[in-house]
């Protein structure tokens, strides 16, 4: 574990500070957000892979942040672990049938947080493997545990980077990556990938997918995003 983005949401700035140096320290990517508005405006445009969410938020709170966070196509597969006050025990329920995966009360231990989180992660990793051996498109299906990709029913012979970056993009829809964030998504052991070689590798995927090439869009000045 650890190496995930994870967002966390809370007013008060020293707990704060507390929850992103204890994730931080176990090798997460920690992003931090001070209100319901901002939170929903990173959600929908960065790549999250979990939400430390406090309930009790100045305007839009915690709970109506969940709410519109389980409601939306691109983060509905969030998982939420909710931070709350004591005495907010219909607040939890709440949270929990909008699909909060747990909660915790402060004052808390940050072992206990980073070991529930941890769970939280090690659950979503095991249902997501279940759900998601294969990605279907309209024209295209990538069946991921075969390394396999279709296209109008027909087999496409990828190399490995190819389809590493091809499943990357796949994953999130409408999501945009840097050339960067390619790069530490499919790095690996027996081969090397540069920002540079992420355009190669580009140009070679659209041309073999044919006409699902179009999937795989550019963001000038950004990166690349698959088509929603």
């Amino acid at each position: 574990m650890g190496g995930e983005q994870l967002l966390v949401v809370d007013d008060e700035e020293d707990i704060l500070e507390l929850v992103r140096y204890t994730l931080v320290r176990e090798g997460y990517h920690v992003k931090c957000a001070s209100s319901g508005e901002e939170a929903l405006d990173r959600l929908r445009s960065e790549p999250v892979d979990l939400v430390v969410l406090d309930l009790m938020l100045p305007g839009i709170d915690g709970l109506e942040v969940a709410r519109r966070l389980k409601q939306e196509n691109g983060t509905r597969g969030i998982p939420v672990v909710m931070l709350t006050a004591k005495g907010e025990e219909s607040d939890v329920v709440t949270g929990l049938e909008l699909g909060a995966d747990d909660y915790i009360t402060k004052p808390f231990s940050p072992r206990i947080l980073t070991a529930r989180i941890r769970t939280v992660l090690r659950r979503h990793s095991r249902s997501q493997a279940a759900e998601s051996n294969t990605l279907i498109f309209p024209d295209l299906q990538i069946y991921l545990h075969k390394h396999e990709v279709l296209v109008q029913g027909q087999p496409v012979s990828l190399t490995f980077t190819e389809f590493e970056v091809l499943t990357f993009l796949a994953k999130r829809p409408g999501w945009v990556f840097t050339r960067s964030q390619i790069v530490d998504a499919v790095r690996g052991d027996s081969y090397s990938v540069t920002d540079r070689s992420v355009d190669v590798q580009i140009v070679g995927l659209r041309k073999k997918l044919g006409p699902c090439g179009s999937y795989v869009e550019t963001v000038r000045g950004v990166g690349y995003r698959f088509r929603e």
